[in-house]
């Protein structure tokens, strides 16, 4: 599991200063300007222009001042491409997948009183709706968006979805945007090639290019402000760093297949080192449909509580009475090691894995004893439950009714 951090002083409900790691390497939002350095990009800068008058009084000393007015043939020369493919991109490439993506992502600007933010978004509807990082526009204020041609619009927010990190945005008076198009992650394979598009220190309409590293990957990422998202994740190699929040991962065909949101890092470094995790267009599409639907999202219930099982698994400490555990027969106790095929390595992982299934769906888990024995399988149907606020250590009445509920009620990464 990839422990978290993430990367900016807002008000609750976002995320806070830049944490030192609790172990091992860290996981961060890629949205956050406060992170940035800028000294070390101005010094890119400045280095540039020195090296353009340098090259320039060169120039002048051993061209202009000395020039006799009479000109030389040149000694190079230049070819069109052989194959075309630079003029012409073909299906199946990442100059095809950046060309169609590219016109359906947004930058997006926060300004707020007392903080800032910077992340991408993903055009839905012609008509404006747009899909970003509910860390993006969660610190309030002023939203500006900078479409695909330069033009930049106010917006305003939807909806969010705390819980999975995402919200759905609005430009006022946008006609005639072009939608992105909306792929299916359950289809992915592990090392098929993908692009990342986005705005990483503002550098608007940037690509990047990957594969895909890993897949079902349990993603955790905490804030000071004790709030916590854990996600079933695409782990990806393409750069995401920040500003890149928010945007599309696409695969070859320009189709959306995540979204892009946290990164890992080592311990008091803030850029990209080839871990990248996109939330699933899956649980993504259908998080949008309701906020742009209701403005209000839903997510999945099970009704328990538990701790990490001395045998890898989660092992349940209560069960909420009436929930889908309760109604499923579900005993405190009892440890939770599988769901549907996939192994439960923690408590955590149970929630990830939880949280990627809609509400209400039919979920299959395989149950043991408390020392991992005799095990049965169980069907549960799942109860469903606005997603209004993540679940946070002191927040007793979500903890009994969610599946996002952490072990002896603390967050798995509270210390």
């Amino acid at each position: 599991m990839q422990q978290a951090r993430r990367q900016e002083t807002v008000p609750a409900g976002s995320f806070g200063h830049e944490h030192r790691p609790l172990s091992g390497p860290s996981t961060t939002y890629p949205g956050w300007p406060q992170t940035v350095k800028h000294r070390p990009w101005k010094g890119v800068i400045a280095a540039a222009l020195i090296a353009g008058v340098i090259g320039g009084g060169v120039g002048i000393g051993g061209g202009m001042l000395f020039a006799d007015g009479s000109s030389a043939d040149p000694v190079i020369s230049q070819h069109d491409p052989v194959t075309g493919t630079q003029i012409n991109a073909e299906t199946g490439t990442v100059q095809y997948a950046a060309g169609k993506a590219s016109s359906s992502t947004v930058d997006i600007a926060v300004r707020g009183s007392r903080s800032s933010s910077e992340g991408t978004g993903v055009v839905l509807t012609s008509d404006g709706n747009v899909l970003t990082n509910n860390h993006v526009v969660s610190s309030g204020g002023e939203i500006t968006v900078t479409l695909p041609g330069g033009t930049k619009k106010t917006a305003h927010v939807v909806g969010t979805s705390p819980s999975y990190d995402l919200a759905a945005i609005k430009i006022d008076g946008a006609t005639g945007l072009n939608p992105a198009e909306l792929g299916k992650s359950s289809a992915l394979t592990v090392g098929q090639s993908v692009v990342a598009i986005g705005s990483p220190l503002g550098l608007e309409g940037t690509v990047t290019s990957g594969i895909i590293s890993a897949l079902n990957r349990t993603v955790q990422v905490s804030g000071d402000n004790g709030q916590t998202v854990i996600y079933n994740g695409i782990q990806t190699d393409a750069s995401i760093n920040s500003g890149n929040s928010g945007g599309p991962l696409v695969n070859l065909d320009g189709q959306v297949i995540g979204i892009n949101s946290s990164i890992v890092s080592n311990s008091g470094a803030s850029g990209n080192i080839g871990l990248g995790f996109a939330i699933p267009i899956d649980t993504a599409s259908r998080v949008a449909n309701e906020l742009i639907s209701s403005g209000v999202a839903t997510k999945p219930q099970l009704g328990v509580t538990g701790t990490d099982s001395q045998s890898g698994a989660a092992t349940i400490s209560s069960v909420v009475g009436g929930s889908a555990a309760d109604q499923a027969g579900l005993k405190t106790g009892e440890t939770i090691v599988k769901v549907g095929n996939r192994s439960v390595s923690s408590f955590a992982d149970l929630v990830a894995q939880i949280s990627a299934n809609a509400p209400r769906s039919k979920i299959t888990l395989t149950v043991a004893d408390s020392a991992g024995g005799n095990q049965r399988e169980v069907e549960v149907t799942l109860g469903s439950e606005q997603d209004k606020t993540a679940e946070t250590a002191d927040d007793a009445s979500v903890q009994q009714q969610s599946p996002f509920t952490w072990p002896n009620g603390r967050l798995p990464s509270d210390r």
